[in-house]
This record gives structure tokens, sequence and C-alpha cells, in this order.
């Protein structure tokens, strides 16, 4: 029945898709987060439906009239399409033209593609308002479910599997919905209707749960990371480190024994064997780094070269073992593409952080702002947590970064639009603002006082 229902639905939405291209995006990304069709059991499961939508929303961008931009011009988009063609040369260098290679190569220019779409599809703040909540509910989705089912089996069940796609790993799932956290509170705190505030702040703690049942230590590491962030740029720091703290000793006391173990071997990495692969595997990406500084090993084929450069198979006595993935984005981009894809990779995420840093410059002096800062802070918490988490994972063509990225590009580009006008926005002295003088109600010519107030404090409490 959920096949039946699910693919109906899709079927339903192509003449929409086609009409308005920015449902078709809203649609790929509910397919991408949500995972529409994993939820099903039988033939729905199989059929490539964000293939099938990407191609109507594009026939439906091309045709139409109304819809004329399909990326922003920026350095940031300029960085994603020479990032492809390093990708391509990498490939061509060191293997030349392999069919093998297309499956890879295909999946990773769709996601550049869709990010650069994203920056021109939207283009006001409905728009982003509307993207981000279809994200912000698939993770909802997801948190309070599992969650839920976490809480009722006494904590007793780990998750070993993500719903499917990039979310197939549990590594993978811990930090999407660990980016997802920021956008859940920041989002839910802003909602003016009280169900929907409530049931997106419920899932804040749930999804917490669920990042814990996954049992992976850099999925809380970075979900850490992102709350900190929060709590640093909100008005009541000291406060909020202190709950933060609060409930993580709470959280510990009351998690199940499997978990806290788990978290416990964060420090204990020299006996652990998951980590000491990890370290192994970062030595041998130093050692493809050294020998292929230029283009790598080629994208994608970080196991097939792992022998070549693994330290320890070279010690005298020691026979070939396991090969293992880069287990760092960075080292991985680095040593399959080459040096200048790698630092590319970075100035992606150096010039995101540096666009929210400015924007929130400019808008913490303006009135009416407050819905600025608050997307810039969620932003940023969402963007350290993917970094902080790809130091331990395998991510560097993560789909979720490459659209951060994008709504990011998206985002700054509406806040400036909207800043440029004086009537809306009017420029304030400073965050707080000198004492200004104000009339209170006592004793003077018209029968008040005079008194001091500070003006308060633009950005939005925590």
């Amino acid at each position: 029945m959920r096949d039946v229902v699910v693919t109906l639905f899709l079927i339903a939405a192509l003449p929409t898709c086609f009409r308005k291209p920015f449902v078709g995006l809203l649609l790929f990304s509910l397919l991408a987060y949500m995972r529409l069709q994993d939820l099903t059991w039988g033939f729905a499961r199989e059929i490539r439906w964000s293939f099938y939508v990407a191609l109507v929303t594009f026939a439906g961008f091309f045709a139409s009239s109304r819809e004329r931009r399909f990326m922003l011009s920026d350095l940031r988009t300029t960085v994603m399409m020479v990032l492809v063609a390093l990708v391509a040369l990498s490939l061509l260098a060191n293997r030349g033209p392999d069919p093998e290679d297309i499956p890879a190569f295909v999946e990773y220019f769709k996601i550049i593609v869709i990010a650069l779409f994203t920056t021109g599809m939207v283009n006001s703040r409905e728009r982003l308002r509307m993207i981000l909540w279809v994200i912000t509910l698939s993770f909802a989705f997801f948190g309070f479910k599992s969650g839920v089912m976490g809480v009722l089996s006494g904590g007793s069940m780990q998750i070993i599997r993500g719903p499917g796609g990039m979310l197939k790993d549990n590594n993978d799932f811990a930090l999407a919905l660990g980016m997802g956290i920021p956008m859940l509170w920041m989002i839910g705190r802003s909602e003016k209707r009280e169900v929907l505030r409530k049931a997106l702040l419920v899932c804040v703690p749930l999804t917490m749960v669920t990042i814990a049942l996954t049992h992976s230590r850099g999925g809380f590491l970075a979900m850490s990371l992102g709350i900190f962030v929060m709590i640093w740029r909100s008005r009541n720091r000291l406060a909020g480190l202190m709950m933060m703290a609060l409930v993580g000793v709470g959280g510990l006391l009351l998690a199940p024994r499997g978990v806290v173990e788990r978290l416990q071997t964060i420090g204990e990495y020299q006996e652990d064997s998951s980590a000491q692969a990890r370290l192994r595997s970062w030595r041998t990406a130093a050692e493809m780094i050294k020998a292929n500084p230029g283009m790598g090993v080629g994208f994608a084929h970080f196991q097939d070269n792992y022998l070549r450069y693994d330290p320890s198979v070279h010690k005298e006595g020691n026979a070939p073992g396991h090969t293992f993935v880069a287990h760092n984005s960075y080292l991985q981009i680095w040593a399959e593409c080459g040096t200048p894809a790698f630092l590319l990779y970075l100035s992606l995420i150096l010039l995101s952080f540096l666009d929210l840093w400015r924007l929130r410059a400019e808008a913490r002096f303006r009135f009416h702002a407050s819905w600025i800062l608050n997307y810039t802070t969620m932003f940023e918490a969402s963007l350290a947590t993917f970094v902080l988490g790809s130091v331990f994972l395998n991510r560097a063509h993560f789909d979720l970064f490459y659209h951060w990225v994008a709504l990011i590009l998206a985002f700054t580009t509406i806040a400036r639009q909207e800043l440029a006008n004086p009537r809306a926005y009017p420029r304030r002295q400073g965050e707080r603002g000198p004492l200004q003088p104000v009339r209170r109600s006592g004793f003077g010519a018209s029968g008040r006082r005079g008194g001091f107030r500070r003006r308060p404090a633009l950005e939005g409490g925590f």
C-alpha cells in the first residue's frame, strides 16, 4: 500500500514540477533528505524517483519564461564548477576514460548541479523559508521516529544504518541529524504557531537521543560543537553553557551502558581498533598525497590504491591486510583529487563562514534584523557541525554539504538585498546602543520624570 501511495503522490507532482521548477527542487530535497522511496517495501523502492524529478524540473526550467536565472554568479559557484572539472581530470590522469568510473562521477556531478541550481531558484525570503522547512521536517521525522523508539526500548536499540541514500551509513546519518539540530532549534524558536513550535522543539532532544543510538563518536562530537556555537551566539552564554553541562551530565547518567562505553573510547584511541584503523588510513592518505600531490590517485579510488601506499604493508614480516576508506573528508579529496581540489574544497568552507560573519556584522546594527541574525547562527552552527564531523568521516561528496553552501549563498544574497532598504532596516548606533533618555511616570513639567534605559539587544534569544 505504501508503494502505491508514494508512487501516486510523486507521479501527480511531476506536472507541477514542470510548471514550477522551484516545486521540483522542493520535491527533490524531500526525496534526498526524507527518503520517501526508502519508506516503502516494494516496487517503488527501486524506481529512480530523484532522477525523474530532476529531469522534469530542469525541462520545466528551460521551458519557463519566468525562471531566468539558473545560478548565482559568485566565487563559490565558480569554485564548485572548477572542482567538478578537477575531479574529472583526476580520473583521466590516473585511469584514462574508464566506464567503471562513470556512475560515481555522474553522482558527484549531479550533487554539484543541484547545488548550483539551488542558488538560482532560492531567490526570495519565502522560497528560502520553504526549502528550509522541507529539510527541517525531514530531519524532524527521523529524529522523532528513531528517538521515540529508542526511549521506548530503554536505550537498548542501536541504529546500525540510516534510511538510505547519503544517509545510509549510521555515521552519515548521525552527521546529517547533527547538522539538523540547529535548524530544528532556530526555526522552532522563531515559529509563531505554538503547535509547530512545540513539535519542533520536542524533536531536538529526541534527535540527540537518535544520534547517541547510532554509537557514532564523530557524530556526537560534531553535534556538541553545533550546540556550543548556538550557545556562544546567544545572549545568555553562561546560562547556556551551564545548561549544556547539566544536560550532558544527566544524559550520561541516564544513557544505556553501551552508549556510555562507546563514548568513553574517545579518550582511549590507543586501545580502540576502530580508532587505530582511522589513524592507519590517515597515514596511508598522507603517503598518497606525497606521491601524487597534483592529481591524486583518482576520484573514488582511495581503496583501490590503499595497499600500494599503506606504510605497515612494507614492514618486514607484515602481510597485506584489509583496505579502508580515508575516514577523513579532507584527506579523502586531497589524496584522490590532488592539492588544487583540496584547496578549492577548503575555500568553499572558508568563504561560507566569512560570508556569514560579514553579514552578521552588517545586520547587528540594523533594526528588525533579528531573523537574519538567527539564520546566520543556524547556518554557522550547522556548517561547524559538518566541519568537525567530516574529520572522522569519508564524506567529501556529502550532498548536504554542497547544498548547505548553496543555501548559505542564497541566504546572504537575499538578506543583503533586504538590508539595502534603509526604511525597512534603519541603522542604529550599536548592538546595545548608548543610554537613551526616556519619559517615565513621575514628577516633571508634564507630570513625568526622566530616566534612562538601554536599547534592547538585536539578536534573538537562545
